[in-house]
């Protein structure tokens, strides 16, 4: 065997490329290992109370009762073009996800819903919601992720923004004792520059110190919706810089389509979900954030599903006039279950909903989006399963542990969200163990022979 490069050569390189990979890891951890929801629900602060979010789940619940009564008529309302089997496992697990949890996250608004208002009044507000919330923990009704958005770190917010921010966490932390709920997030809009991001975090620790909360456990939510967000003023790509910024404390980027459109200069009737201006700036942010840890969420369809007639003191509806509430519905309904559906096919696997009749459809689009492709899918993470324990097996290296991976978080978000079972798991091969630890390449490891 003839070498020319020396073993002291080599160290170096070697050495130096240990530095840069070490680096690289830290920014690009992979995708995040725990539960992501599949919808954000928005509320105005003014009207959080403690039950907010189990009054919500009540209302999908008797909305999907209501327009979706048999799977034949969902089917219908949203233009499924599925097997007869498909349908109705699809309607039997959304209505039992609406009865079993219908709110994965809510965010308490003192942003778009709850605008611009006195002092006196939105520190009231603060306090107010703080404490339901503290409420809820208590009484288990709240959603099993949550969070507040608060006002931008715009001039002329900024200094409203922080005092609600401290108002609503410290006297949360009183009534709790120095507690947050899991899951908890706060969510900084309408970005601009990433010293906003920065600035944000900085008030973390000792906000968190001066209420006996645990250190690092206040996180940070991005929301990008402005053009400089994507570009900043010396035409770099502004994205990476909010999550240097955030300094470890970024949990999630949410997109929001509206404001974004509106201030690219695209006119109310072209503000759309499917807008291509929205596409760039979707995949702008998967090439950005992809592999860093972050959760990605879309925005929220804005036409809602709600009927013009409402039976009153004068008796029920004509059938003209349910007639018309269901077109109208079912109109709504379909815009946003292709909203949806055009989310996950851009990878974007969590989104906004504004009202609890979108709840039924979120829900719907990513059961159907994932099951169909099911079979195929299990059939392929069975056999790649099967091939890289062959490899470790004989002692060869399996060295595409991303697709591996990417196979099992099918899989993971499917299971979470209520789309398929436990069975349906098992029928890869793997245990739920495996499933639960959320890492493929833990799975090879496990399975390597001793």
């Amino acid at each position: 065997m003839t070498r020319k490069l020396s073993d002291d050569f080599v160290k170096k390189v070697a050495s130096k490329l240990s530095k840069a990979n070490g680096a690289y890891a830290k920014v690009y951890p992979g995708e995040p290992t725990s539960r992501q929801p599949v919808h954000t629900l928005y509320g105005g602060a003014h009207l959080f109370k403690a039950a907010t979010t189990a009054r919500i789940g009540e209302l999908a619940a008797k909305s999907f009762a209501q327009y979706a009564p048999t799977p034949e008529i969902l089917a219908q309302a949203l233009g499924f073009d599925a097997s007869r089997a498909l349908i109705d496992t699809v309607h039997r697990r959304v209505a039992a996800k609406l009865q079993r949890e219908a709110v994965e996250d809510f965010r308490i608004d003192f942003e778009d819903g709850y605008g611009n208002r006195p002092d006196s009044e939105e520190d009231s507000c603060a306090e107010f919601a703080a404490q339901e919330l503290a409420a809820g923990m208590q009484a288990k009704s709240i959603s099993p992720f949550i969070g507040i958005r608060i006002k931008p770190f715009s001039e002329e917010l900024k200094r409203r923004s922080i005092r609600t921010l401290d108002i609503f966490v410290s006297t949360l932390a009183k009534a709790t004792k120095g507690k947050l709920p899991d899951g908890f997030v706060v969510t900084l809009p309408k970005i601009t520059v990433a010293e906003q991001v920065a600035a944000l975090v900085k008030i973390f620790e000792p906000l968190a110190k001066a209420n006996k909360l645990k250190s690092g456990s206040l996180k940070v939510e991005v929301m990008i919706e402005t053009p400089q967000s994507i570009f900043n003023d010396d035409g770099q790509a502004a994205l990476s810089s909010f999550l240097h910024a955030a300094a470890g404390r970024s949990v999630a980027a949410h997109f929001g389509v509206y404001d974004y459109t509106a201030s690219n200069n695209i006119t109310a009737a072209y503000q759309s979900m499917d807008h291509p201006a929205c596409d760039f700036a979707r995949q702008m942010m998967k090439l950005a954030f992809t592999d860093t840890g972050l959760w990605l969420s879309d925005g929220a369809t804005n036409v809602m599903p709600v009927g013009p007639h409402r039976a009153g003191a004068s008796g029920p509806l004509s059938p003209k006039q349910e007639k018309e509430n269901i077109e109208v519905v079912y109109k709504a309904w379909q815009l946003s279950y292709a909203h949806i559906r055009h989310s996950l096919r851009h990878g974007f696997y969590q989104g906004w909903d504004l009202h609890p009749a979108q709840i039924p459809v979120r829900y719907a689009a990513c059961y159907m989006f994932f099951l169909e492709g099911l079979e195929a899918a299990s059939k392929r993470l069975k056999n790649f399963i099967d091939k890289a324990a062959q490899a470790t097996l004989v002692g060869e290296i399996f060295d595409d542990a991303a697709t591996g991976q990417g196979l099992l978080n099918y899989f993971i978000r499917a299971m979470s969200c209520g789309a398929i079972e436990e069975k349906e798991v098992l029928a890869t091969g793997l245990t739920l163990a495996e499933v639960r630890s959320r890492s493929f390449v833990k799975i090879l490891a496990g399975r390597r022979p001793r």
